[in-house]
This record gives C-alpha cells, structure tokens and sequence, in this order.
C-alpha cells in the first residue's frame, strides 16, 4: 500500500457542514495554511465566496448527509479531484430541544438521521479509499456532552454517546489499515450552533414551561469560548503522528467531566457488594 509522504505536503480535508459555525472556521483556516478542502454545505450557495477566495484548493460540493446516494458521490468526488484524502472530518449536525417527554419518535429518528447516520454514511463511504491509501485520519465533532448529560437537550447528548462509541469501536476497528481516529469534544463556544439553523424544538408542554426557560436563561448565561481560537490545535492534532482518540476543545470539559466520573466511581464503589452479590456462580 501506499505509505503516506513524510514530507510535509499540504493536506487534503473531507468536511461536512463547511458552511456556519466549526466547520466554516475549520474549513477557512485549513485553506488559510495551505490545505486543499472538499467543503460540503446543504447550500452550495453558503460556501462559493471560499471558492472565489481560495480558487482550485477548494471543492464546494453540495451535500445532505441525510440522503445516502449523495454522500456517496461527495466523497468519491473528492477523491477523484484530489487524489487522496488525509482527513475525514464529519462536523454536520444539530441540536434537538425538547425534554425527554415532549419529543416525538419522528423529531429523534430525524435527530439522529443527520448526527449518527449521516456521520456513518460519511465514514462508510470514506473507508474503501482511506484503505486503498494505507492512512488518513478521521475526525468526529462530537461535545463534551458526550461524557455528560443536560436536561431538555437530552436527545442530543444521547447522539453524542452514541457517537462516541461508534468512534471509539471504529478506531480500534481500522488501526491495523494505518487510519486514525479522533473525536473532537468543544465545550460552550460563540458558533452558531444556537442559531435557529442548528437547532429543532419538539412541541411544548406547559408542565415544562417554567424548567425550559429556566435552562435557557442559564445557557445564556454561560462563559463561551471564541471558535476562532481553535485552528491551531486543531492543526497540532491533524500534523501529530500519535493524535489522541478523544480531544477535549476548550478549558471547561475536564473538570466537568472529572467531576462526573468521579461521582460515577464513588456510587459504583458504594454499591459494589450488592453488585457483586448478584454475580453468582455457575461451578
């Protein structure tokens, strides 16, 4: 198989939802350095200024992650065009808002249409010639919420579980093809991910009114990171020839999430000798 140039040589990125929020700042800033870029958008329309800016290093392509057939012929465009793909990044996705009770079976099936599947199908379309290869590197947006829980937001951390156990699987899966794995978790950031483009409300109950807007108020409240600020260590994971599995984005995951494992330990150790009790033997 063909071994990646050790040379350093400009790379070739794959990313999804190229057109608000990470993934226009990822897409600008790789291009900014030299990169060469597949940018996907629902709207090619909401790309085609990077295309008048940065010329034949990018390739604007229209893409629903939604609709299987099509991510198919993204991904295998991009590499007709490029020759290769280094970096697989599957950044579309949005936010359902509605507590556990509100949310129809269609708002989730819809939900994780676009997060999980619409990430699978990127992966899936992507492995055949990442193989072919003998590297690249895929990358996932995934949250610290993929660690722990919010109320009202609850069908989206879930997405985001989900997400990061098919990652995880995935990256012991295709270590022996020279593919690497990455799960990127941003904490709060100014994106527009709160925008009414990246979020979906389940129909209200008045029971939850009050909560709701009580949660609300709090997240608008909350200490949000500047998304501009996150190129370069984006970079220093995509150049490392050891780039973790998982990537806490920002300052606040990690006592968040230390906080919550610690609090998982100590009730699992607290009940450890009915666990066990209840281990049984079969000799």
């Amino acid at each position: 198989m063909e071994q990646q140039n050790a040379i350093s040589e400009p790379k070739v990125w794959f990313i999804t939802g190229a057109s608000r929020g990470f993934g226009r700042v990822w897409t600008d800033a790789a291009l900014k350095r030299g990169d060469k870029v597949a940018a996907t958008a629902r709207s090619l329309a909401s790309i085609t200024d990077l295309k008048e800016k940065y010329g034949e290093n990018i390739l604007p392509l229209e893409l629903d992650v939604t609709k299987p057939e099509q991510i198919k012929a993204a991904v295998a465009q991009a590499h007709a065009h490029f020759g290769k793909l280094d970096i697989v990044l599957n950044n579309a996705g949005y936010s359902l808002v509605g507590t556990i009770e509100e949310a129809t079976a269609e708002d989730v099936r819809a939900l994780y249409e676009t997060n999980i599947f619409g990430t699978l199908g990127v992966i899936q379309a992507a492995l055949p010639f990442l193989r072919q290869q003998g590297y690249g590197h895929i990358l996932g947006t995934s949250s610290g919420l993929g660690h722990v829980t919010l109320p009202v937001i609850g069908y989206y951390c879930s997405s985001k579980w989900a997400f990061e156990a098919i990652h995880e699987s995935l990256a012991a899966e295709v270590l022996a093809f020279g593919i690497k794995v990455t799960i990127i978790e941003p904490g709060a950031y100014a994106t527009e991910f709160g925008s009414p483009e990246s979020l979906k409300f389940a129909p209200g109950l008045d029971i939850y009114a009050d909560f709701k807007a009580q949660f609300v108020e709090r997240l608008k409240n909350s200490e949000r990171g500047d998304p501009n600020a996150t190129p370069q260590a984006l970079f220093q994971i995509v150049d490392a020839e050891n780039p973790p599995l998982r990537f806490n984005l920002g300052s606040h995951n990690l006592p968040w999430v230390r906080a919550a494992y610690a609090e998982r330990l100590s009730t699992w150790e607290k009940w450890q000798s009915v666990s066990e009790s209840a281990q049984g033997s079969l000799k």
